[in-house]
């Protein structure tokens, strides 16, 4: 893939007639109009999405991208990086806490080495490795073009491969130690805001090492600057930023979330790294956001700012901050709940009870 041709796909909207049909069935229900409020609009958006006006989001599958940040080597963090190798491997073996959780709300785990740095192929992990993490983007860009639209290009290929197999709902997640730090400028740098606001603790910095991750943030995103400033199209500027301070699975998620629009498949974000990828996505490829479904608030700061802008609202918040899509998952249950109303909710007409009316 070019980067000309990432920037040059096009999607189709959700099918609006099925979105309308959808609500009429919701307000048929014995219950007040918009009674379940966020949940039912979501239920109309996945009918829309797979233009079934009963959808189906019990076959689903959550994607997580493994990779290692070589920003690591400036005690960004708590832990050291053999951790997200040590972590895959437990996301291989079934027994990771996204695995876990998965096991509960009957998910299907994916999980995807995209670029951990280690030789060996981990039993039961996908490998789509395209480097052995990313460089220290304080001494270079973090990726070099080819292997940012390597990773993006994976990402749409396992939408469309999970579209094949039957997939009615994606979610992502991702496990990479030092993946805060790069979302965070990520972010930072998309948007022009301080930096400062968006550096959160991670998986657990004390203050003194929160101020020295604020700190590299800052310097990675001064060190790139004159490059960022001096591009005017927002998508070009954007594939830079990602490019030059990004990570891989930012990289990979972000091509899910391109690759459900385009093959119909509605895909959760999790916390901040991943909603750093949906926003990119939507920057690069405008429309993606009709297919992306918010699921929780999250601690990291940046992950509200990156909603927001995106203009997504989150069913959950349970300041949740453990990665993995484990924030994507605790919502499966609340939609199944919804989904269950909606097929076979007790009708006005049962009940001999006149339907409400809207008036807006």
């Amino acid at each position: 893939m070019e980067k000309q041709n990432l920037f040059d796909i096009r999607i189709k909207k959700p099918d609006r007639n099925i979105y309308t049909e959808a609500k009429k069935q919701w307000d048929s229900i014995s219950k007040p109009l918009d009674g379940l409020g966020d949940f039912e609009n979501i239920i109309c958006q996945i009918a829309a999405i797979q233009k079934e006006l009963c959808p189906d989001i019990y076959a689903r599958t959550l994607i997580v991208f493994c990779a290692d940040n070589g920003i690591v080597a400036h005690g960004v963090t708590q832990s050291e990086q053999d951790v997200t190798r040590k972590v895959a491997i437990a996301l291989g073996e079934s027994r990771s806490a996204a695995s876990v959780i998965a096991k509960g709300v009957k998910a299907n785990v994916l999980p995807v080495d995209i670029g951990i740095n280690c030789e060996d192929k981990i039993s039961g992990v996908l490998d789509m490795k395209v480097a052995h993490g990313t460089k220290d983007f304080l001494s270079s860009s973090a990726m070099t073009e080819k292997q940012t639209l390597q990773a993006i290009e994976c990402g749409i290929e396992l939408a469309r491969e999970q579209k094949k197999a039957g997939a009615g709902l994606l979610a992502t997640g991702e496990m990479g130690i030092g993946n805060t730090t790069t979302s965070s400028a990520v972010l930072a740098a998309i948007l022009k805001l301080d930096s400062e606001k968006m550096v959160g603790r991670g998986a657990g910095l004390d203050d003194i090492k929160l101020q020295n991750k604020r700190e590299v943030v800052r310097m990675g995103i001064e060190k790139y600057a004159d490059v960022f400033n001096h591009i005017d199209d927002e998508a070009d500027r954007s594939f830079e930023i990602l490019r030059c301070l990004g990570g891989l699975d930012i990289a990979a998620m972000c091509g899910v979330f391109i690759g459900g629009a385009i093959y119909g498949v509605p895909v959760v974000i999790d916390g901040v790294i991943s909603s750093v990828a949906a926003l990119l996505a939507q920057i690069f490829v405008p429309g993606t956001k009709e297919y992306m479904i918010a699921s929780h608030g999250g601690r990291e700061a940046g992950l509200e700012i990156a909603l927001k802008k995106l203009g997504l609202r989150p069913l959950i918040n349970g300041n949740m901050a453990l990665g993995e899509g484990t924030g994507a998952l605790m919502i499966f249950p609340l939609l199944d709940n919804a989904l269950y109303l909606y097929r076979h909710g007790t009708r006005f007409a049962d009940n001999e009870i006149e339907d409400y009316e809207r008036f807006c």
